[in-house]
């Protein structure tokens, strides 16, 4: 059809032109509209992507007419940049409100009767992790539809949503314990539930690491980096928050028994110790369902704390020994009970590889002191304990004095006097236990007469 349509006429060029403008007009049209978000990607989707691509422009069919590279964009970079605003916009919106409702869903689960779900290995978790990055990862796949760069911007638009929401979160655990201590008989499966608020941070934290893992390129690392120490330190908080809150259960449990040790009715036969170590090991079949890094530090707090309860019994001066055998009665049971203890914590820190046994020495040293039958040697004896244990106040020498009931004013004052000369330099692995320890209404003058 030559004579009708002579080359330099370049119809089809012409043709293709107008195909072009008109689409580019219906196009303008509407991206003027007042778009929701996924409609806005799918226009940018198919503006920016599908109409350049082999489906369309690009189809091998075409060629070589048809040179993509000679078009006008469809949207002007003006238009294609505010309809990215505006997504970006109302996405932010939705994800804030998305965050709100998936948080006050997992707060009803955790008044519930029934236990909350495990895990494959047996953890107690709730479904808030797989909901929150499920969100996520749906609107990512969405914007890498459109852009590399858009993906990137909500990759962080997340992680900064995500440290608003852990701050929420963190509020909202506190709040729930608080609740609970007011009436310990409720929520029936507080304990259950807060094992599972603090599993939910590991897998927040193994969560953040394969999003961030998975939709970022090395290059833009850096600039979405600071977000994850604070979102870490968050999550850490939270659960540190709830190993003491689960602790606190513990201890509330154990106060009548931790009270009865060193005194009258303890010399005489009390079993404190054999309950106090069966309600541990009992709160600590529920807590196996917490997973091994904060149970592993949840496991020595316990003891650690333990022990300092201990040593605060010895401290308050319950019992002041009368003669020679009480003293060596009552450091012996003293001396049995750190044994019945140190089983106890090895037991439960079996598989962490940790050294457990230095908490319980400390009841040892203690007993020592108590159990020492030359007064010469006293000071000897007081000096040993406080290289070893620099924390050791003269109040808490002080005290134990009192409990021996036998030291002589002098002794106590050549004791005294000595210990004042500096403290020993403790080292570095050295986990202080007296410093928490205050001595009843004691002053060292009073302690002399």
């Amino acid at each position: 059809m030559v004579q009708c349509f002579p080359p330099h006429y370049e119809i089809f060029k012409n043709l293709l032109n107008m195909y072009h403008q008109a689409l580019s007009t219906r196009m303008q049209d509407l991206a003027s509209e007042d778009l929701e978000a996924n409609e806005i990607v799918s226009l940018l989707t198919w503006v920016l992507n599908t109409y350049t691509s082999t489906e369309m422009m690009r189809n091998v069919e075409l060629a070589p007419e048809v040179d993509v590279g000679t078009l006008e964009p469809l949207l002007s970079p003006h238009v294609v940049s505010e309809l990215l605003d505006t997504y970006m916009s109302t996405l932010t919106s939705n994800i804030i409100a998305w965050l709100r409702k998936a948080l006050e869903t997992d707060k009803k689960d955790w008044v519930k009767e029934t236990e909350p779900e495990a895990d494959q290995d047996g953890y107690y978790q709730t479904t808030l992790p797989a909901i929150v990055f499920q969100m996520f990862e749906q609107n990512l796949q969405v914007a890498a539809q459109i852009s590399e760069d858009l993906k990137t911007k909500v990759l962080v638009l997340c992680l900064q949503q995500m440290n608003s929401f852990l701050s929420r979160y963190k509020d909202e655990a506190q709040l729930y314990k608080e609740e609970h201590l007011r009436n310990r008989q409720h929520p029936h499966c507080y304990v259950q539930y807060m094992i599972a608020i603090i599993n939910n941070c590991q897998t927040f934290k193994e969560s953040i690491v394969s999003l961030k893992r998975k939709y970022l390129k090395n290059e833009v690392e850096e600039g979405v980096s600071p977000s994850q120490p604070s979102m870490d330190g968050i999550l850490d908080a939270i659960a540190k928050e709830g190993c003491s809150g689960l602790l606190e259960e513990v201890f509330l449990d154990l106060e009548q028994h931790l009270n009865e040790l060193m005194t009258k009715k303890w010399l005489l036969g009390s079993n404190a110790v054999d309950i106090i170590c069966v309600t541990v090991e009992d709160y600590f079949n529920d807590f196996a369902k917490i997973k091994k890094p904060y149970k592993k530090r949840m496991t020595a707090e316990a003891h650690r704390r333990v022990v300092v309860e201990y040593l605060r019994a010895v401290m308050q001066k319950r019992i002041s020994f009368r003669s020679p055998e009480e003293r060596k009665e009552g450091a012996e049971k003293m001396v049995r009970e750190a044994e019945q203890l140190r089983f106890l914590f090895r037991k439960l820190a079996s598989g962490f590889g940790e050294d457990v046994d230095g908490y319980c020495d400390t009841i040892v040293a203690v007993a020592e002191v108590i159990k020492l039958t030359d007064p010469s040697l006293l000071y000897l004896e007081v000096s040993t304990l406080v290289s070893k244990y620099p924390d050791i106040r003269d109040d808490h020498i002080g005290a134990l004095l009192a409990v021996r009931g036998d030291a002589s004013r002098d002794m106590k004052q050549t004791i005294m006097e000595t210990l004042e000369q500096g403290p020993a330099q403790a080292s570095p692995s050295y986990v202080p236990l007296f410093k928490d320890i205050v001595v009843p209404s004691l002053n060292v003058a009073k302690l002399l007469k």
